[in-house]
């Protein structure tokens, strides 16, 4: 098994590699020790995924299935009354609207109530500079994580959240880093033929433990989290973070990245395809 070099970007390298996901082991051992040692702080799961992409597979077996799926599945609002029944303004955080308080800012609520609208939105898949942080670093790329996996959904802090499919809870944790999820759900869910998937809620309220137990069934339409407020959702203007995952990865802790490498799209919207899948918003929400 030929080395990986010990260049600046791993991930471009395991690409070029055209080694298979079970050809991890023997590449990492025949590499130098720099590069087992950089990889070795990466998530497993994230490398097979990128394996597969350099060979030209789908990165996540079975995705393509399930968002198919998901596609025609039956969905309860996420909300009540639903998204698609108020006023909604979608809240870029790419720096395109200098007018708009940082979502960290505690003067984007006073500054989102004076919009008049219901709920406000930010996009999937765009590239963030609040997340240009050591704490979103890689060690296997100078590239930081700044692209969006999830949709979120700005209300005031204590509305309710209902589940839109059935499944089981997974976790429910509080992840208190800054500008982490605080207070997060994560439901597992099952698609024609058996495939799995899941789905995160993250920033939501203490109230959250007394809600939803791991192992516990979620049927369509229960109450399963409250938005949560500063000091519990992980320092943000009140929030939901929805977000989809075809594949948990090695991430078995009740925390998923919540962000990805705009180098590796192709791979993360595999991974974590778009919630609108769920969300139902009306079509052109999010055109320029």
């Amino acid at each position: 098994m030929p080395p990986l070099p010990d260049q600046p970007d791993l991930y471009a390298a395991l690409r070029a590699s055209g080694a298979a996901p079970g050809d991890l082991p023997a590449l990492l051992a025949a590499s130098p020790p720099g590069v087992r040692e950089r990889l070795a702080q990466v998530d497993r799961g994230l490398l097979r995924a990128v394996l597969r992409a350099g060979r030209g597979e789908p990165p996540v077996p079975g995705a393509a299935a399930v968002c198919d799926w998901l596609a025609q599945a039956p969905v309860a609002p996420l909300f009540r009354p639903a998204l698609a029944a108020g006023a909604l303004r979608v809240l870029r955080a790419d720096g395109s609207d200098p007018a708009m308080p940082a979502y960290s800012d505690r003067a984007f609520d006073a500054w989102f109530a004076a919009t008049g609208a219901r709920h406000g939105l930010g996009p999937w898949g765009e590239p963030r500079s609040v997340y240009a942080t050591a704490q979103f670093a890689d060690a296997a790329s100078p590239e930081r994580r700044t692209v969006h996996l999830g949709i979120d959904v700005f209300a005031p802090a204590g509305t309710p959240l209902f589940a839109p499919l059935p499944g089981v809870v997974r976790h429910v944790a509080y992840n208190a880093d800054p500008l982490d999820y605080g207070h997060t759900l994560i439901l597992e869910h099952e698609a024609a033929g058996g495939q799995r998937f899941w789905t995160l809620y993250g920033h939501l309220a203490g109230s959250l433990p007394g809600l939803a137990a791991p192992g516990q069934r979620v049927e369509a339409g229960r109450h399963i989290a409250d938005l949560g407020d500063w000091h519990e959702n992980g320092g943000w203007a009140p929030h939901v973070h929805v977000q989809i995952m075809t594949d948990l990865l090695d991430q078995h802790g009740g925390n998923f990245f919540g962000v990805g490498h705009a180098s590796l799209w192709d791979v993360w919207q595999a991974i974590c395809p778009d919630p609108d899948l769920i969300l139902r918003l009306p079509p052109g929400t999010f055109a320029c």
